[in-house]
């Protein structure tokens, strides 16, 4: 029987961890009430395992609970935040401001919206993945309605400065929405003293469940509405309607509170193992690149790139270790990385790049154990190239 590949893809998602687990099952079972039912016991027990899931949440962020609404996870807040604005604020503004490395769920729904009559502006990226700031300001137009920066790249790790983003931003009257599905559980997050007024997270991304997730709404200074994108029975404010998801949302609150505690011991231990994977690569291989910044950085990221190898044949020669690449495609698609193009990280001999993810439960042999392997296989690719021989 073959063994499993070694999993070093916890950017893509996360196992749930045990501990989140076993508060979810009740809820699938004995308590499984509607929290919409007001009249008895059973709706009254699932609507107060609700409200805590909502102070955990809000706890991880640094939120009133009243300000975290729970939806199917980033995707949907992402497209509820940046359309809900815009159908709310239409009569301020058309003008929406956002990066070119964010994820295809803030991009896509600004080209939406973009093709509906608002006007996009896109801001780039340093080679480092870092937001101009400069460039920021310069993009913020009167009628500039909404700011969208994710606070971690899902690819390269960039952490943004979201303080300095958030003060522009309301400098010109505009909001600051921020993607955080990568950054939550991961790295400190204040919504207060970075001037956040909506943020997107999805548990699965820190070891809670697929399917669930939720959006921090500011409602103070300024109280904001958004324009709902499904209507029903006003659940959420009446901002998202439907039947909450009681299992998965209790494993968000609980996952978020594990994080919110060991958050700062569990980001040392991963940097320090990222450091070592690094150091093992580019000690025994030439030709490593690390893509991004090392300095603002998620603790658990390495995306490097490898000159003179290509994407496709790495990934496959790495068939037992689970990682992602970014360089010559995404999963079911030919189209480069718009992460990497965004900075100038594809170029002729830059064929192959691997995203690192390490987790909760990478080990240090874990590490040792990824970087032999991919040394190896780098090394046999590389004799075999005729550019590289011919050298």
């Amino acid at each position: 029987m073959t063994a499993k590949p070694l999993y070093l893809d916890y950017h893509a998602t996360t196992p749930v961890d045990p501990r989140v687990l076993a508060e979810m099952l009740p809820y699938f079972t004995e308590q499984f009430g509607n929290p919409a039912s007001r009249q008895h016991a059973w709706g009254w027990e699932a609507n107060g395992a609700v409200d805590t899931a909502r102070e955990r949440v809000a706890a991880l962020i640094n939120a009133s609970p009243g300000e975290v609404l729970f939806t199917s996870g980033a995707s949907e807040s992402n497209n509820l935040a940046i359309k809900g604005v815009a159908g709310c604020l239409r009569e301020r503004g058309n003008k929406i401001v956002t990066v070119a490395t964010e994820h295809k769920s803030v991009l896509d729904t600004c080209g939406k919206l973009g093709r509906s009559g608002f006007e996009l502006t896109v801001v780039g990226v340093g080679c480092d993945g870092m937001i101009d700031l400069d460039e920021l300001r310069r993009a913020m137009q009167p009628g500039t309605i909404l700011v969208s920066v994710m606070a971690a790249n899902n690819e390269i790790g960039t952490l943004q400065p979201l303080a300095e983003i958030g003060a522009i931003a309301h400098e010109h009257g505009a909001l600051l929405h921020t993607d955080a599905a990568q950054g939550a559980g991961k790295i400190p997050i204040d919504v207060q003293a970075m001037q956040i007024d909506l943020l997107s997270l999805t548990g699965h991304k820190f070891y809670g469940p697929k399917g669930a997730g939720a959006l921090f709404v500011r409602k103070m200074k300024p109280k904001l509405a958004l324009t709902a994108q499904i209507d029903g029975g006003g659940q959420e404010s009446g901002m998202r309607s439907g039947t909450l998801n009681v299992p998965g949302i209790v494993g968000v609150g609980r996952a978020a509170e594990i994080c919110r505690l060991e958050m700062a011991d569990e980001s040392a231990r991963l940097s320090s193992l990222r450091n070592r994977l690094l150091s093992a690569l580019t000690t025994q291989l030439e030709g490593v690149r690390v893509n991004g910044t090392l300095e603002r950085r998620l603790p658990h990221n390495l995306h490097v790139s490898f000159d003179d190898v290509e994407g496709e044949a790495l990934l496959m020669a790495l068939g037992d270790l689970a990682v992602s690449t970014g360089s010559a495609c995404s999963s079911g698609s030919q189209k480069p990385s718009h992460v990497l193009q965004a900075i100038g990280a594809i170029g002729d001999r830059v064929g192959a790049s691997i995203r690192f993810g390490l987790g909760r439960m990478t080990t240090q042999e874990d590490v040792d154990r990824a970087a032999s392997r991919v040394v190896t296989v780098v090394g046999a690719l590389r004799a075999r190239n005729p550019a590289v021989s011919n050298r």
